[in-house]
């Protein structure tokens, strides 16, 4: 158990950060306005996203769409803390990776839950094209993803051809 305490404290720290954001952002900008902070490139604006990362499904109205995510990110979440209770101790990469992932999920969906739509607010643009607007649990996951991602790629078998 006490191999699990700096991933703990890193999940708590995210998510705290992560809500702590957010809240800033829900008392000082107004739904759907933005503040520039870096012309034609970045700006904070708040965004109420009841789909998935990166505002995807997002469009899709009612309670209906709100209990699916909520549920369908909830399995998500459940999957994510089973690998990583599976991940060897060894494998510190792996569950690093998976800590980000964690925290971004948690952060998430505290806000799903307590609210009915997570709210977003770092957007990039330049010129005509706008990345998706996001917040700092999508980045925690995106994150935790690529390193994911990029650790199961370079693995190394083992000689015995098992785990």
């Amino acid at each position: 158990m006490r191999r699990l305490v700096p991933y703990v404290i890193l999940i708590l720290v995210l998510v705290a950060l992560d809500q702590a954001t957010k809240a800033a952002v829900a008392r000082s900008i107004p739904p759907y306005s933005s503040k520039s902070v870096i012309p034609g490139f970045f700006a904070l604006t708040h965004v109420r996203n009841t789909g998935a990362i990166f505002g995807l499904l997002s469009r899709s109205e009612g309670r209906g769409m709100t209990y699916l995510m909520g549920a369908l990110s909830l399995l998500a979440l459940a999957l994510v803390v089973i690998y990583f209770l599976r991940t060897p101790v060894s494998e510190k990469l792996t569950r690093w990776s998976l800590t980000l992932i964690l925290a971004g999920a948690l952060g998430n969906q505290i806000d799903r839950f307590s609210r009915g739509y997570v709210i977003d607010f770092l957007e990039l643009y330049a010129g005509r094209f706008h990345w998706p607007t996001f917040n700092l649990a999508d980045s925690c996951i995106s994150v935790g993803a690529v390193v994911l991602v990029v650790t199961i790629f370079l693995r190394r078998p083992h000689a015995s051809g098992s785990r």
